[in-house]
């Protein structure tokens, strides 16, 4: 449905995005993630025929986003990273706006229904909670019978209810059919969502793989954290065969590695004569298999900056 090819674009000497290359495949969710800065809204943005490439090619559904732009915003929803509407235009008046923009739109009262927002048609945008808004930009973003809609960090602000409520709507999107590209931040909400994912740093991709591909991939597979009963001997925890780290946080010490490295720390916890009181053994997650993807990126940036800090020095 998407693929893009040794994309870049930058702006005056500051590289957004360097040769990214991407397929999203029809009908799937599909993570872009990564911290900010990283070029993800630069890549989703070029897309979506908002921005025009230095270098590379894209085509969504077989057309190219800038000489194909009319045609694209046909089949391309988007809801960008800042949405916002007109303090006073109510939900009905939003909805019957953009419905004008496309020769054949979703009626609007079935999509107010589909995304709960038929009790909000008369309120004004300004009074809308953060998880309404949000419902009522992906349905601006849907109202078009899009094949491709684009969800750019969806749920930044909300609380944890309006997170939850604004995945399952996602999940509900995909199902009907529509291929949805979700650009986050967030680690656990693509995990969560996501078929794929594609890991972008420094302007480029680092990994890209199912979230459980990518975790298995990890060097930290399984997390074992545990409150001691006495000192501990970090040292002799990280010598153990299939740990990647070991760290404390809060008082409780945290042991990352492979899946058998729990029974390795159970066991020498045991020699040592210490309790792992309020014991924790979970799967490793997206969240520590980014930080352990990386692990390089930020090295290098770390010695770069050291590096201007001596020359200015």
């Amino acid at each position: 449905m998407v693929s893009v090819e040794g994309l870049r674009k930058t702006y005056g000497s500051t590289v957004a995005v360097d040769d990214v290359s991407l397929d999203v495949f029809s009908g799937e969710i599909f993570g872009i993630l990564g911290p900010n800065g990283a070029g993800k809204t630069t890549t989703v943005e070029s897309i979506a025929g908002l921005r025009t490439p230095d270098a590379g090619t894209i085509r969504v559904h077989g057309l190219d986003p800038v000489r194909d732009r009319e045609a694209l915003t046909g089949i391309v929803g988007v809801q960008l990273q800042e949405s916002k509407l007109q303090p006073k235009i109510t939900v009905g008046e939003a909805l019957e706006l953009w419905s004008a923009f496309y020769p054949d739109p979703v009626p609007a009262d079935e999509l107010a229904g589909r995304l709960g927002l038929s009790g909000l048609l008369d309120k004004q945008f300004r009074t809308l909670s953060g998880g309404q808004q949000q419902r009522l930009s992906i349905a601006l973003a849907l109202v078009g019978r899009p094949k491709v809609v684009i969800l750019d960090e969806l749920t930044t602000g909300l609380d944890p209810r309006a997170r939850r409520e604004v995945w399952g709507l996602v999940r509900d999107v995909r199902d009907s059919g529509v291929t949805v590209l979700l650009v986050t931040h967030a680690m656990e909400e693509a995990q969560s969502l996501c078929d794929r994912v594609a890991i972008i740093s420094g302007g480029r991709v680092l990994a890209l793989d199912t979230p459980d591909g990518l975790i298995r991939g990890a060097a930290a597979t399984t997390v074992t954290s545990f409150l001691p009963s006495a000192a501990v001997d970090l040292q002799a925890l990280r010598d153990l065969d299939g740990v990647a780290t070991v760290r404390t946080d809060a008082g409780r010490v945290v042991v990352e590695g492979a899946e058998e490295s729990a029974l390795a720390v159970l066991a020498a916890l045991a020699a040592q004569g210490v309790t792992p009181a309020r014991l924790r053994v979970v799967e490793g997650s997206l969240d520590t298999a980014y930080l352990d993807l990386t692990a390089d990126e930020l090295a290098a940036d770390a010695l770069a900056a050291d590096a201007l800090t001596l020359e200015t020095a």
